[in-house]
């Protein structure tokens, strides 16, 4: 039975995208440590990035801060799962997401908190963070005032700082979103 596992990373964060991974995890497939992406530090979640990148089928997707305004969080989350798992290509059985929801694509399963119990979920749930954590550096190097590096585009202090400071980035802050909201 072929099985994709699907999760996101970015939902609650101010700027950038949301990114979804989905990954087809090969038969007889160990890799210990395999987790919720949020419980692993990033030493180790790079680690097992590398690992999963090399021996499984995998795939992103992702719903920009323009699409996250246009259509709010919920179903740019759902659109980009959806991409990630038509970007994978691939034949399958059924799709386990994470979360209480499935997106609009068939023989899917939605299990709370399933980054914790499906490792082909976990695997997705890292490719997300890791790919989401990788273009929050290339904007910081764009944007090196605004600590993208640092809080990873998150409402913390320094980042609403920095917002005050410097203004929003049209095409990366999400418009919607209260802090920002309240700048225009």
């Amino acid at each position: 039975m072929i099985v994709i596992g699907v999760d996101e990373a970015g939902r609650g964060p101010l700027a950038g995208s949301v990114v979804a991974g989905a990954v087809i995890l090969p038969d007889n497939f160990e890799l210990p440590g395999l987790t919720d992406s949020k419980r692993l530090s990033e030493k180790k979640r790079q680690s097992l990035y590398i690992s999963i990148t090399e021996q499984c089928q995998w795939s992103v997707g992702e719903s920009s801060a323009e699409e996250v305004d246009d259509i709010n969080i919920l179903q740019a989350t759902m659109l980009a799962m959806e991409r990630a798992v038509n970007n994978l290509a691939a034949e399958y059985d059924k799709v386990l997401v994470d979360g209480n929801r499935c997106p609009e694509i068939r023989d899917c399963f939605a299990i709370i908190k399933g980054d914790l119990s499906e490792p082909v979920i976990s695997a997705a749930s890292i490719i997300a963070k890791v790919t989401r954590d990788m273009q929050m550096y290339e904007l910081d190097k764009v944007y090196p005032g605004y600590g993208f590096a640092k809080h990873k585009g998150y409402g913390t202090s320094d980042h609403l700082k920095a917002l005050a400071d410097f203004g929003i980035i049209i095409g990366q802050h999400r418009q919607s979103f209260a802090p920002v909201k309240r700048l225009i």
